[in-house]
């Protein structure tokens, strides 16, 4: 019998530069590609009582996994489902086939780190090995110029030293066909229903991308940001903007699941700065994925601290408020706080919010409300459709002060960001068409608004828009004293 190796997708669902896959099939090897949909990630979380994944973040996955799956059969396999413990269910079919191996890509946050322990464990009276692949960076860990436990406190200096004396390795090429284990049950893609959400996920009209997981959108997202409309050429100038599907790339999605591989991007953008040209721009965008990098090192570094409130500083010394009800004005964009509301009113429409949006909602929730900060972390883990583990948790551990930020006392002042990144109001207005008819110069200051122009603007505030939950006045206050 030929040599038989599962591969065990999990955030790395493509076959383009997929190295850990790729060397599954070494030696003429049959492989069993699994993907198992763990039970465990859908669950509410106590107190704060919003499911861990929630509805947009499973139905991409989903997606994500039914394209995989066509891919497969298109190269004269298939991808074997299943929905369980991880662990057991591929301890399982590992022995059902008589597999060597297991292979599959290495993951460095807790939760994930936890099943490959499982895993092993329950390997090992099997004497089935389990292959770990690090595939998920630009830069591979076994070329950064320092050992992990000498990673730059700073991004700054992170990327100084990558960029000067790490080298990004070459693209995988997509395998043609792959010799495939018979005889297996492929199993169901699972629906929505069947983590406890309604069947039918209705998108809102106004969202800024209609996100579908894959690698196929991924790869023709890529070849018509950089080629198609060249808008790579402007990214560093526009990507600051709020509203549209263009003024950034949007690539995180599909790189949070690894439907789209960051060395592909590096490939595609240095050969269009070859070929056409070469600027700010296109570095920038280079210049986010070394950031994405960073805090995937970081979460390497640090473990578990990442998910603590005291954060990888160790900083006891925060006090943060749970005042659940005050937490929930946030969540549901009822602050009373025109530009805060808009952005989590986005989030919870979409799945979806801006970089910039991301950065003030976080400040809002954890320098102005002193609200615990893991919470804000959580509920966008719930509703991000390009949820990262290491990325989301290091920018909040970033946003609270307990990160890597040189500049503790972060602060944004959000009257001053709503001016500068929506100066005409557009984006509030877009998503609370209550204050439509508000004039641009007065949409982020309504609380300023007397009885009669709000009568006169259809507002009521406290009834048809919340009042402000903290005193807005010291924000406009700094502005004019600066």
């Amino acid at each position: 019998m030929p040599k038989r190796i599962v591969y065990w997708f999990r955030n790395d669902l493509r076959l383009h530069d997929n190295d850990a896959f790729s060397r599954a099939m070494a030696d003429d090897a049959q492989v069993l590609p699994v993907f198992v949909f763990d039970p465990r990630l859908f669950t509410e979380l106590p107190v704060i009582g919003f499911p861990k994944t929630g509805p947009f973040r499973a139905n991409f996955l989903i997606e994500a996994v039914t394209d995989l799956r066509q891919s497969l059969r298109e190269k004269g396999a298939d991808l074997i489902i299943r929905v369980g413990d991880a662990a057991l269910v591929l301890a399982e079919l590992a022995e059902d086939i008589s597999a060597e191996a297991i292979y599959a890509s290495k993951e460095v946050t807790q939760e994930e780190t936890d099943t490959e322990s499982d895993l092993s464990k329950r390997l090992k009276p099997l004497n089935i090995d389990l292959e770990l692949f690090w595939q998920s960076t630009l830069y591979h860990v076994r070329d950064l110029p320092f050992d992990i436990a000498r990673l730059p406190a700073v991004f700054t200096q992170f990327r100084t030293k990558v960029e000067q004396e790490a080298t990004v390795r070459a693209v995988i090429p997509t395998p043609e066909r792959v010799r495939f284990v018979p005889d297996v049950p492929a199993g169901d893609v699972p629906a929505l229903s069947t983590f406890g959400f309604p069947d039918t996920l209705i998108t809102d009209v106004r969202a800024a991308v209609a996100f579908h997981g894959g690698e196929t959108t991924a790869l023709a997202r890529l070849h018509r940001y950089v080629w198609k409309t060249g808008l790579i050429k402007t990214y560093k100038e526009t990507r600051n903007g709020m509203l549209g599907e263009d003024y950034s790339s949007k690539f995180s999605a599909w790189l949070s699941l690894g439907c789209l591989s960051p060395r592909q991007i590096y490939s595609e953008v240095k050969r269009f700065e070859a070929e056409q040209v070469k600027n700010d721009s296109t570095y920038w965008l280079i210049f986010e994925l070394v950031w994405r990098d960073f805090f995937r090192f970081v979460a390497l570094r640090y473990g578990t601290r990442i998910f603590k409130p005291s954060g990888i500083r160790h900083d006891f010394n925060k006090k943060w408020n749970h005042d659940i009800d005050l937490f929930q004005r946030w969540v549901t964009g009822e602050t009373g706080i025109p530009f805060i509301d808009a952005n989590m009113r986005e989030l919870n429409q979409t799945g979806f919010m801006s970089n910039r949006g991301r950065q003030n909602v976080g400040s809002f929730l954890v320098k102005d409300l002193g609200i615990d900060w893991t919470w804000g972390a959580a509920y966008f883990e719930s509703l991000l459709i390009d949820y990262d583990p290491s990325s989301n948790w290091g920018n909040w551990n970033y946003v609270a002060g307990v990160g890597n930020d040189p500049r503790q006392d972060r602060y944004f002042n959000i009257y001053s960001q709503a001016t500068r990144y929506d100066e005409r109001g557009e984006y509030v207005k877009h998503w609370l068409p209550e204050l439509a008819a508000v004039p641009a110069d007065q949409v982020h200051l309504i609380y300023d608004l007397s009885a009669t122009e709000q009568a006169q603007y259809g507002l009521i505030q406290g009834e048809s828009y919340p009042l402000p939950v903290i005193n807005p006045e010291k924000w406009t206050k700094a502005e004019k004293h600066r």
